[in-house]
This record gives structure tokens, sequence and C-alpha cells, in this order.
């Protein structure tokens, strides 16, 4: 359920999408970069509303150091056709100003985080993925924030943040087969 399965292994690229804003990207595109890929769902959502600060801060305060944040949209309670219209309106009440694509299908979902980790508790999960496309941090779901109401929360955001940080100060080496 803490998503172990996938710590230390390379993240699978997430596929074709319609992309709201900053795409088209595949990890290929990202390599020598540090990506955040969480997961999220329209502002009905509890752990998605907390977090989407955290997220627009992260973004804002490492992206010029080589952090991308990518958000990926994926309908609930189940897959469905979602026009990017709907999706571009939760973006805009998120204030995310970072690459956001449309999973719809949850194609990114199942393989990034659900096949993989078949007994999680959230799909509202977040990879964080090193500089030559190793998954090194998981927050397995629910809410992580700087600000958060509980005391997981904020460790949680403590933990992404110290994570990317360790991560942005690694060189690329080459990549790992």
């Amino acid at each position: 359920m803490s998503g172990d399965a996938v710590l230390g292994q390379p993240a699978p690229d997430w596929g074709q999408h319609r992309w709201v804003q900053g795409g088209p990207l595949s990890l290929a595109d990202l390599r020598g970069k540090v990506v955040l890929v969480r997961f999220f769902m329209s502002p009905e959502c509890p752990y998605c509303r907390g977090t989407a600060p955290s997220l627009n801060e992260l973004h804002r305060q490492f992206g010029p150091e080589g952090l991308v944040v990518v958000g990926m949209f994926t309908p609930k309670p189940r897959p469905r056709p979602t026009p990017v219209k709907e999706v571009r309106d939760y973006v805009e009440a998120y204030g995310f100003r970072f690459p956001v694509a449309v999973d719809d299908d949850w194609s990114a979902l199942r393989a990034l985080w659900l096949d993989r980790v078949p007994d999680a508790a959230f799909t509202s999960s977040s990879l964080l993925i090193d500089k030559r496309g190793i998954v090194r941090h998981v927050h397995p779901g629910g809410t992580f924030a700087q600000d958060g109401p509980d005391t997981q929360a904020r460790r949680d955001y403590e933990a992404m943040r110290a994570a990317i940080e360790k991560l942005l100060a690694e060189t690329a080496g080459p990549q790992e087969e």
C-alpha cells in the first residue's frame, strides 16, 4: 500500500493524452529533469484540494531548478470521457501553472500506479521521478500539505520537499537498465 513496489524502478511512460496546458510531454522528453507526477480529480476531492497549494508552491520554488510538476487528471469514480474544457476549469480553480494532461481512460494511472501497486488505497498518488527516469519517492495518496490540518499531511509534505531537494542536487548519471 505504501508504493514501495515502484521505488527504485523505472517509471513507464504515460502514453498519449490530451493536454490542458504545457504539453504534449513524455517522460523521455523530461529526461534530465526531476518529475513530480500527481494524479488528481475535481475540487470536490478533499485530498486534491488539500494538496493543490503545495503542488503550486513546489512548482514555483523548484521549477527554475529543474523540477517539472505534471498533473494527471483522472475522473472519478471510474474512467469516463472528459472534455478538456471541464478539466481546464478544475486547473483554473486549483491555480495550476504546470503541465496538466487528461487521463480520462486511466491509462497513465494504471501504468504508473495501479498496475504496479495493486493494493493501492488511493488514486491520488504522487510519484517523484529522478533525472534518469527512476521512481525515487512516492506519496501513496491522500494529502501532503505544508500547512495541512494534520501532522501526517505536514510530515508528508516535508518528506516530498526533502526528496525533491536531494534529487535536484544530484547530477544525472548514465541511464539505468
